[in-house]
């Protein structure tokens, strides 16, 4: 990745416009030389250089190193942007996040892990959601996972090789996106929307693993394929019924929450999981959610009680500190891969966890 390419990823990663940024560096240059940096058609001076790297808070080295990282698609979940420059906000955070996760993996020569998916993937829905439930039994059997509720789905996707970011987003819960580098594998990458409660962000997860496994019909659609796919990643039918049974028309509050817990998801998602499956009937169904919105928790924050601790992806930080330990990175290069302070970095390293919040990428 050129000078220029970085200029401006790091621009709209701050949101600001070619003259925002002409302002915040004291208009040291106009909105027109920094349009011809990004074009490639001019280079910065070292001076203007250090300007940016103050104005974007990263280093001379960041901007002027040479990186094959590049984004080859996103695809929103959900088409709920403001318009185009947060689009390009959100994306140029995603290869900002990502560039950074695979420069760690190349420093200690790690290959980029290929995404180990079933070799029926993409199953095609060709006639009803009903055929999304084999995809995610399949995935399920090819994982060997079994029928048993998940506890760490993160994790489970990170050693598959799907990596996991999370990062604010505004008006999106989750995407997904592919990155690649220059005759290396390509990157399935997933990224949740870090103010999300720890339910939401595994539906989410699960939500965008079923976009990459499944070839969806133009006449269905493709959104609640993927919820279809996520219900039944995480709650499997077979498991689902012989915790709860085949029919019922009433249910307590206690045996929904502790369900809540045992599968690692919401009463909303469960209670249509158990819709779909025939479990619940119209009428119950329709009572279930009538008082979850009395209750407030169908809208914004959308906070049930109980609500669980977010999965915070781990691998990403375990090789930075993997790199500082064999001395392939000074302390200063591990801060900016991780986005601390140098000063939050070593408490990062000498504290456990549970003593601060943790965040692998901020």
């Amino acid at each position: 990745m050129s000078i220029g390419q970085r200029i401006k990823i790091s621009r709209r990663a701050e949101g600001l416009s070619l003259r925002d940024l002409e302002a915040r560096i004291d208009n040291r240059v106009t909105a027109q030389a920094i349009s011809k940096y990004e074009r490639g058609e001019s280079i910065p001076s070292s001076g203007v250089l250090i300007a940016l790297a103050n104005a974007f808070g990263v280093s001379v080295d960041y901007l002027a190193s040479d990186s094959e990282v590049a984004v080859e698609a996103v695809d929103f979940r959900r088409k709920r942007l403001t318009g185009k420059r947060e689009e390009a906000q959100v994306e140029a955070r995603v290869l900002d996040l990502l560039e950074r996760y695979l420069s760690v993996e190349e420093i200690l020569g790690l290959p980029t892990v290929a995404q180990d998916m079933p070799r029926d993937a993409p199953w095609p829905v060709l006639h009803d959601l009903i055929e999304v439930e084999q995809a995610a039994l399949g995935v399920r059997t090819h994982w060997g996972l079994g029928l048993d509720p998940i506890p760490d789905l993160v994790e489970i996707l990170e050693e598959r090789g799907v990596k996991v970011l999370s990062m604010p987003l505004a008006n999106i819960d989750g995407l997904t996106a592919r990155a690649r580098r220059e005759d290396r594998n390509i990157a399935s990458v997933i990224v949740v929307n870090r103010k999300d409660w720890g339910e939401r962000q595994r539906f989410t997860v699960a939500h965008e693993l079923g976009h990459m496994v499944l070839d969806v019909a133009q006449k269905l659609d493709d959104e609640k394929a993927a919820h279809r796919f996520a219900g039944a990643f995480l709650m499997p039918a077979d498991t689902l019924r012989a915790e709860v049974g085949k029919h019922r028309s009433s249910i307590g509050w206690s045996e929904l929450f502790d369900l809540k817990g045992m599968f690692g998801v919401s009463v909303q998602a469960l209670t249509y999981r158990c819709k779909d499956l025939g479990i619940f009937a119209n009428p119950l169904f329709s009572r279930l959610f009538n008082e979850f919105s009395r209750r407030g928790w169908r809208s914004p924050p959308y906070r049930e009680p109980w609500a669980m601790d977010s999965e915070e992806p781990r691998r990403f930080q375990r090789l930075c500190f993997r790199a500082l330990a064999e001395g392939a990175i000074s302390e200063s290069r591990a801060a900016e891969l991780l986005g601390k302070s140098p000063r939050d970095l070593v408490r990062l390293m000498d504290e456990p966890p549970g003593t601060e919040a943790v965040s692998a990428i901020t």
